[in-house]
């Protein structure tokens, strides 16, 4: 491919992505490789580099000869990769949290406040995800980050509608940045034996949640 082609591939990935993670596609709806190129203005080429991107981060299942949709999960794969989640993401943190600083700290106290002030479902998925992709900054490796990266773009839409359900309880997300809270605590006191208890905990109480929800399935 020549470098504007790369330039091309990676602008329709970036979009794409933005698109499917803030749930303007859906999980399952059918990826158009030519309207794609109409709508870019690009050949095929860069199109189909763009898709594979996205295969990679998880985002898009592609099927020889058929085409490329928006991957989905069903309720039963989604339980299995919040299960590999509870167990890998406590291992980053803990590595993580020795180079984490002050200036960490506040960030992640900075973030937790707009997450209790905003009403959008949308804004708080994406601060979120900034604030756990936060804590895990300090590790020194990318490999464990890389998976579950993958596994947070495969979830994101049925957090996303699960956020929409639980907004519309009394508790609403009480739950949620009280945890957030305690986490902080814990990062920041410097107990990795608590901070990974929480963030456990954290993560198994959406999968439980989850999985009282068959309708969030049936929507995507």
């Amino acid at each position: 491919m020549t470098q504007e082609s790369n330039v091309a591939s990676q602008r329709i990935a970036d979009r794409l992505r933005s698109m499917i993670l803030s749930g303007e596609l859906a999980p399952g709806e059918r990826i158009r490789q030519e309207e794609l190129a109409e709508e870019f203005g690009a050949s095929r080429i860069p199109v189909r580099e763009a898709l594979r991107i996205l295969v990679t981060d998880g985002l898009v299942t592609m099927v020889a000869n058929q085409g490329a949709w928006v991957s989905s999960l069903s309720m039963e794969e989604c339980t299995e990769q919040y299960l590999i989640r509870e167990r890998i993401e406590p291992l980053l943190l803990r590595q993580s949290m020795p180079n984490l600083t002050e200036a960490t700290f506040a960030e992640l106290e900075a973030l937790i406040t707009r997450m209790e002030a905003v009403s959008s479902v949308g804004e708080f998925i994406a601060l979120d995800r900034e604030f756990h992709a936060l804590t895990y900054s300090g590790c020194p490796t990318g490999t464990l980050a890389d998976i579950i990266d993958q596994l947070w773009n495969t979830t994101q839409h049925y957090r996303r509608v699960y956020s929409e359900l639980v907004r519309g309880t009394g508790s609403g997300l009480d739950m949620t940045h009280l945890e957030h809270r305690l986490l902080l605590d814990a990062i920041s006191r410097g107990d990795a034996d608590d901070a990974e208890r929480i963030l456990t905990g954290h993560i198994r109480r959406t999968r439980l949640e989850l999985a009282k929800h068959p309708e969030v399935f049936a929507r995507g």
